[in-house]
């Protein structure tokens, strides 16, 4: 008896265990109700999933205007575009630090409905060898207007064109005579 009733126990426990290895096979498979129930998000930019994401501003400023333009850190995609021109009516004023400042504020909106929370920015004035090497009134306006909109500021830099040795600047031998 005592090797029927061993028998038995064994068979049981086998059972048993069976038992356990079987129900979360039983379980993955079965579909979840709450995963049936949930409707599907709306579809969003990828960015605005990621908080915290960076894009580059190219900040081109001369006497005659200001143009921002942003991008994604690689520099591939626009995220957005605008110029002093496209903010006032007459031509004289759109190099203006006012044209600058609201064109930045517009940029800084646009930037933050696509989910970025910060840029790092590339001043550049018309340089080379012939233009100003110096950025326009409109350059400091926009970096102040963006900084006060709430988006971070990483690095800002110059990037300015630079001559080194090319055409001769315009102006004789005694350069320019004022």
């Amino acid at each position: 008896m005592s090797e029927k009733k061993s028998k038995k126990q064994v068979e049981e426990k086998v059972e048993a265990k069976e038992d356990v290895k079987a129900k979360p096979q039983e379980e993955a498979e079965k579909p979840k109700p709450e995963a049936k129930a949930e409707e599907p998000a709306p579809k969003q930019d990828a960015r605005a999933k990621r908080p915290g994401h960076w894009g580059l501003l190219n900040l081109y400023s001369s006497k005659n205007n200001t143009i921002l333009h942003v991008t994604d850190i690689t520099g591939a995609e626009t995220i957005a575009m605008k110029s002093g021109g496209m903010i006032v009516k007459s031509d004289r004023e759109e190099g203006s630090p006012y044209a600058a400042m609201q064109a930045a504020m517009q940029v800084a909106e646009a930037i933050k409905e696509k989910g970025y929370s910060g840029v790092h920015i590339r001043v550049r004035a018309p340089g080379g060898h012939n233009g100003p090497r110096y950025p326009g009134k409109g350059a400091q306006a926009a970096i102040r207007a963006i900084s006060r909109s709430g988006i971070r500021i990483g690095r800002i830099e110059d990037v300015t064109p630079i001559p080194h040795d090319g055409c001769r600047p315009k102006g004789g031998k005694r350069g320019r005579r004022v």
